[in-house]
């Protein structure tokens, strides 16, 4: 586990990742191509999507494509990543807003959870590039490190909050309730049995009880 205090520094990226486009143009070149992605995503699966599929719908050359991406990997790397630095900075967001107690945490949770969702919704191919991010061998390490990236950042504020407990246990339970809450955003997205008040409302409660718990 990573040092109570100092988030974990994430590994380097992948090589197939071009550098970040700087000049205005190409970074919304580059959007547009992740967009395009991840719509395609959800359309047509991880199978069948290509560069020069994403290139077309795109209207540009796949020469244009390669220089932001080696290939259809390092683009649905790109936007995995895109995604969940989305969804990260939502949950930043609310630490700093709720850090000061554990019940203003508790009370927020279910914002939280419907906060998280909404990015989801608004995002091309949002649930699909969760799956991805789960199925794809090449892509998983993407959620394992943002899923870390957070846990630091939550170990921060519910630690002081929770000084009975070990941190290193703190730290694990934590790690826990971030799994599930990756996997609730994914189950509100294909449960149609289910109302997502109801999993909005019983997913806080089981999140608070986990984390709280103090011992």
């Amino acid at each position: 586990m990573p040092a109570a205090n100092k988030p974990a520094k994430r590994k380097p990226r992948n090589p197939a990742l071009r550098a970040a486009p700087i000049q205005d143009r190409a970074v919304q070149t580059r959007d547009r191509l992740l967009d395009i992605a991840g719509e395609l995503l959800g359309e047509i699966g991880i199978e069948r999507i290509s560069t020069n599929m994403i290139a077309a719908h795109a209207g540009v050359s796949p020469a244009a494509l390669y220089r932001y991406f080696k290939d259809k990997y390092a683009v649905l790397e790109a936007l995995g990543r895109r995604f969940m630095d989305r969804q990260n900075a939502v949950l930043f967001t609310w630490l700093e807003e709720n850090k000061h107690s554990l019940d203003a945490l508790a009370a927020g949770t279910e914002d939280l959870l419907r906060a998280t969702t909404e990015v989801t919704d608004s995002e091309p191919g949002g649930v699909w590039i969760e799956r991805a991010m789960r199925a794809v061998p090449q892509l998983a390490h993407v959620r394992i490190e943002s899923h870390r990236e957070v846990t630091d950042a939550m170990l921060e504020v519910y630690a002081p909050l929770l000084p009975k407990v070990n941190k290193r246990a703190l730290w694990r339970r934590l790690r826990m309730t971030v799994e599930f809450g990756y996997a609730i955003d994914e189950m509100l997205h294909e449960e149609d049995r289910l109302s997502r008040d109801d999993i909005f409302r019983e997913a806080a409660e089981f999140l608070d009880n986990v984390r709280l718990e103090d011992k």
